[in-house]
Parts: C-alpha cells; sequence; structure tokens
C-alpha cells in the first residue's frame, strides 16, 4: 500500500489541462504575494496608521469582496473562466501592489483595498477554472496540492527577513510589493498560455453571450433558492464563512499581537510565516492526507477545527516578557505555530473543497459567488470588531476567533451532511462487501 504522501505526489504527476496550469503555477503565488502579505497590518502601523484604522480597512475590503463577489458568477459566465481569470488577476493584485509599494496615508491603504477586493471575481473564476475538468475524486488532492504551492514561499521567506534587517521594515516591505507586482503578472501570463477554456465555460459563454445583466443579476433569484435547498451546500458555505473570519482576524491580528505584544523583534517576522509554510507542506505530504482519505469528511473537519481552536487558544496564554522576547516566548509561538499549520491548513482544504463538492455543477460559477458574497458579507464585520478589541488588548481578537471556531465545532457535530462523493464511496463499499 502506497502512502498517503506519495498518492499526493502522484496526483501532481498525474494532473492534466487546467489543474495541472493551475496547480504548477501556484508557488509563483508564494515568490509574490505570500512574501508580503503578512506584513500588511505592521506595515500600515509604522506608515502612521492605528488599530481602529486597520480593522476598518480589513472591513471595508471585505464589503468590496462583497461587491465583487456578486458580480463575479455574472462576469466568469460572460467572458469566460480563463479570461476572467487573467484580467481580474491584474486588478485584484498587480495595481493594488503599486498602490500599497507607494502608500503613505489611510487614503492610498483604502483605495488599494477598495480594489484588491475584485480578487474575489478571480478566485470563483480561477477555481472554476481548476476544478471544472478534472476528476471529481481528486478535487481533495488538486486544493492540498493548491495550498502546498502557495505554502513554497517559506523557502524564500530569508530573503524578506533579510531585506527587513538590512533595509528597515518600511523600505523592505515596499521593495516586495514592487516585486509581487512583477511576479503577479509573470503568473498571469503564463498561466493564461497554459490553460484553455472549461467545457462549462464554453456552455456559459454562449448561453449568456446575449443576455442582459440585469437579467443575469435576477438570474441569481433562482441560483439562491437551488443554494438553499442544498443542505450540504448550506452548510459548507457556514464552514466557509467561519473560516474566513477566522483567516481574516489573524491575517490582519496576528503579526501585530507578536511584534507588539510579544516583542518580537520585526527582523524575526518573516520567519514565522516561513516556518508556518514549511510545517504545512510537510503536513500535507504526512498527517493531512491520511485523515482526509476516509469516507466521511466529518471527522477531519472536526480536527480541523478543534486544533486551530486548540492553537488560537494557546497564542492568547503566552506571557508578554518585560522587554523583548525570551525563548519561552519563541517556544509557545513554535508550539501555536504547529497548531495553526494543521488547522488553519485543513481548514483551508476541508472549506473549499465541501464548496465545490456540494455545488450544483451546471450553475457552479453563479452558485460559488454567491457562496462567497454571503462569506464575505458574514466575515466583514470581524474586521472592524477585530480591530476595536485589539485597540483594547492585543489578545481579544483572538479570543473571538476561538469563538467562532467553537461554533464551527458545533455546526460540523450536529449539521454535517456527506458529500455526493463520500455517498458514492459508501455505496461502493457496500457493493464490494455483498454477497456474490
Amino acid at each position: 500500500m502506497r502512502s498517503s504522501g506519495d498518492s499526493l505526489w502522484r496526483t501532481l504527476g498525474q494532473l492534466q489541462g487546467n489543474p495541472r496550469a493551475c496547480v504548477w503555477t501556484e508557488p509563483l503565488w508564494g515568490l509574490s504575494m505570500a512574501l508580503v502579505l503578512p506584513y500588511l497590518s505592521v506595515f500600515m502601523l509604522a506608515v502612521g496608521l492605528g488599530d481602529e484604522q486597520i480593522g476598518l480597512l480589513a472591513s471595508i475590503g471585505m464589503v468590496s469582496q462583497v461587491f465583487f463577489g456578486l458580480a463575479g458568477g455574472i462576469i466568469t459566465d460572460r467572458l469566460g473562466r480563463r479570461a476572467t481569470t487573467a484580467w481580474f488577476d491584474v486588478v485584484a493584485w498587480v495595481i493594488p501592489c503599486i498602490l500599497w509599494a507607494f502608500a503613505q496615508n489611510f487614503w492610498v491603504f483604502l483605495a488599494a483595498s477598495l480594489v484588491n477586493g475584485a480578487w474575489q471575481v478571480t478566485q470563483n473564476s480561477w477555481d472554476a477554472l481548476m476544478v471544472e475538468d478534472a476528476e471529481r475524486g481528486k478535487i481533495t488532492r488538486i486544493y492540498s496540492l493548491v495550498k502546498v504551492a502557495a505554502d513554497c514561499s517559506a523557502l524564500f521567506a530569508p530573503i524578506a527577513a533579510l531585506l527587513v534587517s538590512q533595509l528597515g521594515l518600511d523600505t523592505a516591505v515596499r521593495i516586495l510589493f514592487v516585486n509581487a507586482a512583477v511576479v503577479m503578472t509573470a503568473k498571469i501570463i503564463w498561466l493564461y498560455r497554459w490553460s484553455s477554456e472549461t467545457r462549462q465555460g464554453k456552455v456559459r459563454m454562449a448561453q449568456t453571450r446575449d443576455v442582459s445583466v440585469w437579467k443575469l443579476l435576477a438570474g441569481y433569484r433562482s441560483v439562491a433558492g437551488l443554494l438553499l435547498r442544498s443542505k450540504g451546500s448550506v452548510l459548507s458555505l457556514g464552514i466557509m464563512a467561519l473560516v474566513a473570519a477566522v483567516t481574516l482576524v489573524n491575517g490582519t491580528f496576528w503579526q501585530v499581537l507578536v511584534s507588539q505584544h510579544l516583542h518580537v523583534p520585526d527582523a524575526v517576522l518573516p520567519f514565522f510565516p516561513m516556518v508556518r509554510s514549511l510545517l504545512s507542506m510537510l503536513l500535507f505530504f504526512t498527517l493531512i492526507p491520511r485523515l482526509t482519505t476516509a469516507v466521511d469528511l466529518k471527522k477531519p473537519t472536526l480536527w480541523g477545527f478543534g486544533v486551530y481552536l486548540a492553537g488560537q487558544l494557546l497564542l492568547v496564554t503566552i506571557p508578554a516578557a518585560n522587554g523583548s522576547a525570551t525563548l519561552a516566548t519563541y517556544v509557545f509561538l513554535g508550539v501555536c505555530l504547529l497548531l495553526d499549520a494543521f488547522g488553519g491548513g485543513m481548514m483551508f482544504m476541508l472549506s473549499e473543497s465541501l464548496v465545490a463538492l456540494h455545488v450544483d455543477e451546471a450553475e457552479r460559477s453563479r452558485v460559488m459567488a454567491l457562496q462567497r458574497t454571503v462569506v464575505m458579507l458574514a466575515a466583514a464585520p470581524f474586521g472592524w470588531i477585530s480591530g476595536l478589541l485589539s485597540g483594547m488588548n492585543r489578545t481579544y481578537p483572538f479570543l473571538l476567533t476561538a469563538a467562532l471556531l467553537v461554533v464551527g465545532l458545533a455546526v460540523t457535530w450536529a449539521k454535517w451532511v456527506p458529500t455526493q462523493t463520500d455517498v458514492d464511496a459508501a455505496l461502493a463499499g457496500d457493493a464490494e462487501q455483498a454477497p456474490r
């Protein structure tokens, strides 16, 4: 019997067409955005913004994502998955990176946040481009490979650390944003050249070519009905909303807590995402595939929520040393990174996979766009709330995330709905065990 890690390698080698194009270009995300986004909140502090302003920007960014998310399904169907991904990657990432690189005040950060919300369009189109022509049984492994590819940024984190230590946080982050704009441009070009429009994408382009935008918007009423009638889609929507809120708070205030509350030097900050990414890659090739090969994904989801919760609770209990961080501080943070790598990695892969597995395939782009819009609406207030909480005490945002993860555990335990893949696997298993 082959190991689960070996199975993931075999999946990587067997990818064809759009899944291969999407997965193989994803390491460029790690060489660009993943290198610099962890510093965005600390960079804002260095420029002169306060915790409340940072939280407000996070919430405004989510509202922008709501608008773009709702339009994303229509845009994806009209332009096609491939073209939408290319054009809106430029809007959502290249343009904001240029704005961030030269930002000096709140208003430039605000403009970047508003434009960056367009990533919800390209997230929808990119997901459809990657999975619509993929084998259904490989979807969870494809998302695992995407997470591993993004985590390749860990290999280059020392470059960011060197820049910060030699040039200072402000200058180093501006250089990293310029680098991100250049590398993301290369990623966009290569993905466009190596991919092709999906079968369903061609169908939807033909169906919507002569239909007005207003009529397409009105069509969301029937799409909402499809979504609400599927208990699995509602469950995956709730899980994704909780994960999005926790991710928003962690992405905004984790580095702030470590830097300002635990007194970790700026030059050390790049190594935390590096270690988390390395641990995540290791877990995705060892433990996580073993937990997600079962017929039912309920237990892996409970494991993901539970371990993620443990990491958040440990983070708020780390004692703040007088002066600079002590060895004990780094040991505790190391354990937090391990728990976050497992819990956060599991929940990223499972939340995305559950949405893809439960979605109505004929209306994938509009259903997923509507789901993401609802997710953004649900998560948006938590940026502003966590900013207020951080202004009171830097640990309070993570008590909030702990409460959200407890809700996730309760919902998963009480309201779980198997995916069709789980049902098919169970039926196949029953057939094999039946007397012949």
